[in-house]
């Protein structure tokens, strides 16, 4: 299929307009980075220090919110657009923020690039994230209890672990990748979701050790936090991350990636068709929408604008009258009605 039609920004802005809303800023996204790991660690701190299961209950809730975050912000850095220095931002994008979720932005931003270029067509390596929507409230709410009872985080963490004794075997042998530019074999399994765990198959050695080493960079950053968890306050604050991360960080995974392409009419030929951007109240900001990540139809208009920014992409199509050439829906809840309006 040809790759879907890009809008012109000169549309809508002037160069220097344009310019300043795609510059990426030199303290925005590291103060996001930070804000991130500042709410994590006091709400988790908090709730420890309460002692009480309602105080465990709200910070798991809250956690896993922020750890999607982190896979937003390094979503950022995967578009250039987390910091203007290529290698902070890619290390924010590696370790401060994919590891914390055990992603691997150099494989995410190759495959995710595709995603970009052939949006909702069968090149699409996202295609399956909204494929099988309309599906029936029933099918949801398996999907709702499989990912708040850790079992699609202990899938997942099976089949990356797998692949990454595979790609550690493979370094131990000394083996070494064909160079036909970067894999986009090793996906990101842990900031996706399908059905055997993994964004896209890992048949190649380049992929297999680019899991292992987001594996070693995810388990790195885990023992830290353990280890600053036992020597501060013992057990409770890292188990409530862990707990964040196994169910509520699965269960807001799975609702972005539906609002943001399921049911909507996306087609090569209308660029304002490829995606949705779903107004979010406070609950929703805390939780299933952190760091602007609603406004997904403006980031697929104009990819390289940062997070931050896509609120003023938004006002700037409105002022021009593209709302209504858009798909924007009200909230969250009335997504996922319109995602399971099969009957059983």
């Amino acid at each position: 299929m040809p790759a879907v039609r890009l809008l012109p920004p000169d549309r809508f802005f002037d160069r220097a307009e344009w310019a300043a809303i795609t510059r990426a800023s030199a303290w925005r996204g590291v103060w996001l980075v930070a804000h991130g790991w500042i709410i994590s660690i006091a709400v988790v701190g908090v709730a420890a220090w309460l002692n009480n299961p309602l105080a465990w209950l709200a910070a798991i809730i809250l956690v896993g919110g922020r750890q999607l975050g982190f896979a937003i912000l390094m979503h950022d850095a995967a578009h250039g657009a987390l910091h203007p220095n290529r290698k902070i931002n890619n290390f924010l994008g590696d370790w401060l923020t994919g590891a914390a979720v055990g992603s691997d932005l150099i494989a995410y931003r190759t495959y995710h690039l595709q995603h970009h270029k052939f949006t909702q067509q069968p090149e699409d390596p996202d295609l399956a994230l909204s494929k099988p929507f309309p599906t029936t409230r029933a099918s949801l709410w398996r999907k709702v209890l499989r990912d708040l009872t850790g079992q699609t985080f202990f899938k997942q963490r099976v089949a990356q672990f797998g692949f990454a004794m595979i790609g550690l075997k493979a370094m131990l042998r000394g083996e070494k990748p064909e160079k036909k530019g970067v894999s986009t074999k090793a996906g990101t399994p842990f900031n996706k979701q399908s059905d055997d765990g993994m964004t896209s198959p890992t048949v190649d050695v380049a992929g297999a050790m680019a899991v292992t080493r987001a594996v070693g960079r995810f388990l790195l950053v885990q023992a830290v936090l353990l280890g600053a968890s036992l020597a501060l306050y013992g057990w409770t604050p890292y188990l409530l991350w862990l707990t964040g991360l196994a169910t509520t960080f699965q269960l807001y995974l799975r609702i972005r990636n539906i609002a943001e392409h399921a049911c909507t009419t996306t087609g090569s030929d209308d660029p304002f068709t490829h995606a949705r951007t779903t107004r979010a109240g406070w609950f929703a900001r805390a939780t299933v929408a952190p760091y602007w990540v609603n406004y997904h139809a403006e980031h697929h208009l104009f990819m390289g604008v940062p997070c931050y920014r896509l609120p003023a992409v938004h006002a700037a199509l409105g002022r021009a009258g593209r709302h209504g050439e858009m798909t924007i829906a009200p909230n969250y809840r009335s997504v996922l009605r319109q995602v399971t309006a099969v009957q059983a």
